[in-house]
C-alpha cells in the first residue's frame, strides 16, 4: 500500500481546517474589537481634550476681552494667561497649551521650556485659518519624533463677536496608541495560545474520525490483495460507524462472491486447458483477453504475446473481414495456412457474448484443425476417382472388343485370338487392380496379422533375386553387393516377398535394354538397409515425394502400358511399416533411381561364426 504524504493526509488536513477556522475567527473578532476599542479610545481623548480647552477658552476669552488699566498698574495679559495655563497644566494627556491673539503673537505657553516663544509670532496656516471669523475647532494628528501628537485648534471667539484669539492644543495621543499595541500584543499572544490548544484539541478531533478511515484504508487494501479475513473495527455508531458495519458486510458478500468466481474460473480453465479446440475471447472492441493453449499451438504464437492484439490480425482476416462484420457471421470461417510443403487448415466458428439488454461483450471464437479430415477428403476424392478411372480404362477397352467379337469378328481365325488375348490381358489387369485394393483395405483396416519368422535375410534376398534373374526377358544384368555372413531379422516372408516383388518389378521395367540392377544390403546397429538401384529414366525431384502415395504416377501411360496399377509401391510402404521400418527413393533423372527400405535388426553372436 502507498504511504500517504503527511500534508496529503486526511487527519492534517481536518486539523488544519479546524485551526484555520478558529484563526479566521479570532482575526475577524480581533479586527473587529481592535478598531472599535482604538476608535472608541481615540474618541474619548479627543473629547477628554475638546472639554478641557472648552473651559480653558472660557477663561480666556474674559482675559483677551478685558479691558487692562495703564501700563504699570496691574497685572498684564500674558500674567493672567500664565496663570492660567499654570492652573490648568495638570492633565496628563496634554504636553502643550498655547495662548495665540489674533495678530498671530504666542502670548502664553503651558510648557516651561518653550517660555520663550512668549511674543513671538507663530506663521501656520491652520491657525491662520482658525481666526478667520470661524467658530469651529480645527483638529489634526502629526508625528514629532516617531510620536503621534494630537493637535486641536479652538478660536477664541466672543459670542456675538470676532475671533480674539485661539488656544492651540497639543495631546499626547501616542499613549492612546501604545497602548492600542499593547492590547494587540496581548491579543496576538491570546490568539497563539488558543491556536496551540485548537491544534491539539484538532488533531484529537481529527483522530477520532480518521482513525476508522484509516482502519477501512487499510482493510480495503487487504481487501485487493485478496484477503478477505480482516474486519473494521467498529468505533461507534454514528455515520462512519454505520460505514464501517456496512463495510465489513460487503467484505463478506465480496468473499463469498469471490469465492464462488473463483470456483467458476478454476471449472473454466480446466475446461479450456483439457480441450483439443482452440478457444478465444475478445473484449466489446475484437482485442484478445483470453487463448487457450490449443489455440496458441495451433497458430504457433505465445499466449503472452497476442493478449490486447485484434482477433482479425491474429487469424490473418483483417482483408476479409471487420470485427463488426465477424459479430454477425454465422457460418464457419475456413483458415488456409497450408505452404506449398505442408497443408494446415482450420475452421472457426464465432459466438456472440451479449447480455439481454442486447449489449456485446466480445467474442468467442472456437478453431478445429480439420487438416487430417480435409486431406482424408481429398484423398477419397482422388481414390475414387483414381478407382473410376483405373477401372474405366480396362472396361472400355473389353467392351469394345467384346462388341467387335459380337460383331462377328470371332468367325475371323486372324483378329478372333488377338481380340480375346487383349480381353484375358485387361481382365487380369482388373482383377491385380481389385486384389491390390482388397490388400490395401486390409492394410488400413489393420485386422491382419503378420506371420513373422526369424529369417537369414541374405539367403531370402538372393532366392528373390534368383526368380527374377532366371524369368527377366530383357537383356539387364543383376549386381548383388550383399553380406557373406547371415543376417536373421523377423519378417513375414509373404509379405516381404511381395514388397520386393513390386520394387525390383518397377526396377526392370523402367531399366533400359543392357541396363543394371544393383541389389544392397547394408547393416547398422539396429537396422538393416536392403536397396535396389537402376540405372533407367529415374524420377523428377518434385516427383520423389509423391512416388509412395496410391496411384501415382511418373508416366502414366508407359505404367498403364506396362500393365501397372499404381499401387504398388504404396502396398510396399505400408508392408514396410507394419514390419517397424521405413521406406524412402532417390534418384538422379536420366540416371536412375534407388529404392531403399529399413528393417529391425539386431546383430547376434551368430554372425561372428561365419
Amino acid at each position: 500500500m502507498k504511504k500517504v504524504s503527511f500534508f496529503r493526509s486526511i487527519h492534517v488536513k481536518l486539523m488544519i481546517i479546524i485551526v484555520l477556522l478558529i484563526l479566521i475567527s479570532i482575526q475577524i473578532i480581533g479586527v473587529y474589537f481592535v478598531q472599535k476599542l482604538q476608535s472608541t479610545l481615540i474618541e474619548n481623548f479627543k473629547t477628554s481634550i475638546q472639554e478641557k480647552v472648552n473651559i480653558l477658552s472660557i477663561y480666556m476669552e474674559e482675559q483677551l476681552v478685558k479691558e487692562r488699566p495703564v501700563e504699570g498698574t496691574g497685572t498684564t495679559l500674558e500674567d493672567d494667561v500664565k496663570r492660567l495655563l499654570s492652573e490648568n497644566n495638570n492633565a496628563t494627556d496634554i504636553q502643550e497649551i498655547r495662548v495665540i491673539t489674533n495678530n498671530s503673537i504666542i502670548i502664553g505657553t503651558s510648557d516651561p521650556e518653550k517660555q520663550s516663544l512668549v511674543g513671538q509670532r507663530m506663521v501656520d496656516t491652520k491657525v491662520r485659518r482658525a481666526m478667520s471669523n470661524s467658530s469651529q475647532s480645527n483638529s489634526f494628528i502629526r508625528v514629532e519624533n516617531n510620536k503621534k501628537e494630537y493637535v486641536l485648534i479652538t478660536p477664541i471667539r466672543p459670542q456675538g463677536g470676532e475671533t480674539v484669539g485661539v488656544i492651540y492644543t497639543v495631546g499626547k495621543i501616542q499613549e492612546v496608541y501604545d497602548s492600542l499595541d499593547n492590547i494587540n500584543s496581548i491579543f496576538q499572544k491570546g490568539t497563539v495560545i488558543t491556536l496551540i490548544v485548537t491544534a491539539i484539541l484538532g488533531i484529537l478531533l481529527a483522530r477520532t474520525i480518521t482513525r476508522p478511515i484509516s482502519d477501512m484504508q487499510k482493510h480495503a487494501f487487504a481487501l485487493s490483495k485478496g484477503n478477505f479475513s480482516q474486519k473494521v473495527k467498529v468505533y461507534g455508531f454514528d455515520e462512519i460507524g454505520q460505514l464501517a458495519i456496512t463495510f465489513n458486510n460487503l467484505t463478506k458478500k465480496l468473499q463469498e462472491s469471490q469465492a464462488s468466481t473463483e470456483s467458476e474460473r478454476r471449472k473454466l480453465s480446466s475446461v479450456l486447458s483439457y480441450m483439443t479446440d482452440g478457444v478465444i475471447a475478445t473484449d466489446r472492441k475484437g482485442r484478445i483477453i483470453l487463448i487457450n493453449e490449443p489455440a496458441a499451438k495451433m497458430l504457433d504464437v505465445s499466449r503472452e504475446t497476442v493478449l490486447s492484439e485484434p482477433i482479425i490480425h491474429l487469424l490473418g482476416l483483417k482483408d476479409k473481414y471487420t470485427f463488426d462484420e465477424l459479430l454477425e457471421e454465422r457460418e464457419s470461417v475456413i483458415l488456409d495456412y497450408s505452404t506449398n510443403y505442408e497443408p494446415y487448415i482450420l475452421r472457426a466458428n464465432f459466438s456472440v457474448i451479449q447480455k439481454e439488454t442486447g449489449f456485446v461483450n466480445g467474442l468467442i471464437t472456437v478453431l478445429h484443425d480439420i487438416t487430417e479430415q480435409e486431406k482424408i477428403d481429398m484423398e477419397r476424392k482422388e481414390f475414387v476417382a483414381n478407382v473410376s478411372h483405373e477401372l474405366r480404362t480396362p472396361l472400355t477397352t473389353m467392351r469394345s472388343y467384346v462388341e467387335a467379337l459380337a460383331e462377328g469378328a470371332w468367325q475371323d481365325d486372324g483378329l478372333a485370338p488377338k481380340f480375346l488375348e487383349v480381353t484375358q490381358n485387361e481382365t487380369e489387369r482388373m482383377i491385380r487392380l481389385v486384389n491390390d485394393l482388397l490388400q490395401l483395405s486390409k492394410l488400413d483396416s489393420r485386422d491382419y496379422k503378420l506371420n513373422k519368422e526369424l529369417v537369414d535375410f541374405i539367403v531370402f534376398y538372393n532366392r528373390i533375386i534368383d526368380r527374377f534373374e532366371l524369368t527377366k526377358e530383357q537383356n539387364v544384368t543383376f549386381e548383388r553387393k550383399l553380406p557373406k555372413h547371415v543376417a536373421f531379422v523377423e519378417i513375414d516372408e509373404d509379405k516381404l516377398t511381395q514388397v520386393l516383388d513390386n520394387i525390383i518389378s518397377n526396377a526392370m521395367k523402367y531399366s533400359p535394354e543392357g541396363g543394371k540392377i544393383t541389389f544392397t544390403i547394408k547393416e547398422q546397429e539396429q537396422q538393416l538397409i536392403v536397396s535396389v538401384a537402376d540405372n533407367g529414366v529415374g524420377i523428377p525431384k518434385e516427383n520423389i515425394s509423391k512416388i509412395f502415395d496410391r496411384f501415382y504416377r511418373v508416366d502414366k501411360a508407359r505404367t498403364r502400358r506396362l500393365g501397372g496399377t499404381g499401387l504398388g509401391l504404396a502396398i510396399a510402404k505400408e508392408m514396410v511399416e507394419a514390419h517397424g521400418g521405413r521406406i524412402w527413393a532417390s534418384s538422379k533423372e536420366g540416371k536412375g533411381t534407388k529404392i531403399s527400405f529399413t528393417l529391425p535388426y539386431i546383430q547376434s553372436e551368430e554372425d561372428d561364426w561365419v
